[in-house]
């Protein structure tokens, strides 16, 4: 790891990340590390809550150990101070104490850029506990979770668990541990071994919705709105904010004949690339015409969702997706 100043031990570290089981996890696994065998009611003082301000922490930073070869000196959400708060932090940063490791926790909120800006001069290591959004990204780090739990799983097991739990990755960590109690380390688990531990489906991120209704995929366009409506616990009006989103992006190709991703992603105002690539085969896929049915669809779904219709918010979305993948499936299929 980096050390925090190349004169000194001392060592700084920015843990990140929105699920806050995995922060709590990659939290106490540093601290741990940190204090090794030493006496933890000795070396570590923990800031935590509204309450405390940035200049008790520095005093406690600026501290010499009492008993010990080190401190250790942790401070949790440091994304709810604005920059004139950051002050007395980023200052000790320039010149910090050889003897006391600190452990800096943003959790919500943005850190000021002027603490951003210390901690990368300082050479702070970064431990970003968010698991990636790409798919096969996400699935080398569930395998690296499973690993470090001292399991093994085979591939039918891992794909179970990285489809089920979809963006709840938080929960992952004690399914895990339930896993190596049960069955212990060593022996590999099959799919049929996982399945019964993993309690309800997690949510799942706006793409693989948009993915399913574009290849018509109705059955399984209704059970991911239900995931993301349930356990992902996202309101209709959000849902609809994410199709009209996508829909938006294939209306604005219409009729510019976009001809490559560049075109494509100028006509969008996105960047070049595997978006902008996307976007262009499904307008190609469904058409101009498909498309503005796509936009009436959403915006009568909209007013039904406001009152227009006596259905209930659930049987709205239903009917909009079924609609939408179905459209989405008949051009496919032209």
């Amino acid at each position: 790891m980096q050390v925090c100043h190349s004169d000194n031990t001392m060592a700084c570290y920015l843990i990140t990340g929105d699920d806050e089981s995995l922060m709590l996890s990659a939290i106490g696994d540093l601290v741990k590390k940190l204090v090794g065998d030493g006496d933890r009611t000795l070396m570590v003082d923990d800031f935590d809550g509204e309450a405390y301000e940035l200049r008790a922490v520095v005093d406690s930073a600026q501290t010499p150990p009492f008993l010990t070869d080190k401190r250790v000196v942790v401070a949790r959400g440091i994304g709810r101070f604005v920059a004139d708060d950051v002050a007395p932090l980023v200052a000790y940063l320039s010149d910090p104490l050889p003897s006391t490791d600190l452990v800096l926790v943003a959790g919500g909120g943005r850190v000021p850029k002027s603490l951003t800006d210390a901690l990368k001069a300082a050479a702070a290591t970064t431990i970003a506990t968010a698991p990636p959004s790409r798919g096969r990204e996400r699935s080398g780090w569930f395998d690296e979770q499973i690993r470090a739990m001292g399991l093994k799983l085979d591939a039918q097991a891992v794909q179970l668990l990285t489809t089920w739990l979809g963006e709840d990755a938080g929960r992952l960590q004690g399914i895990l541990e339930t896993l190596h109690s049960t069955y212990g380390a060593g022996a590999t688990l099959r799919r049929d071994e996982v399945a019964p531990f993993l309690g309800d489906a997690g949510g799942v991120p706006p793409w693989d919705l948009t993915d399913a209704i574009d290849r018509g995929d109705t059955t399984v366009s209704l059970q991911l709105l239900q995931r993301m409506m349930r356990a992902g616990e996202r309101h209709p009006l959000q849902v609809m904010s994410i199709l009209h989103s996508h829909y938006s992006k294939l209306l604005a190709l219409d009729g510019v004949n976009a001809r490559d991703e560049t075109a494509a992603a100028a006509a969008m105002g996105i960047k070049p690339g595997f978006p902008a690539r996307k976007a262009l085969d499904q307008y190609r896929k469904l058409g101009g015409g498909a498309v503005t049915r796509s936009i009436g669809l959403l915006a009568q779904a909209d007013l039904d969702l406001r009152g227009a219709k006596e259905w209930p918010e659930d049987l709205v979305m239903e009917v909009l997706v079924a609609r939408l993948s179905k459209l989405g499936g008949a051009t496919g299929r032209r």
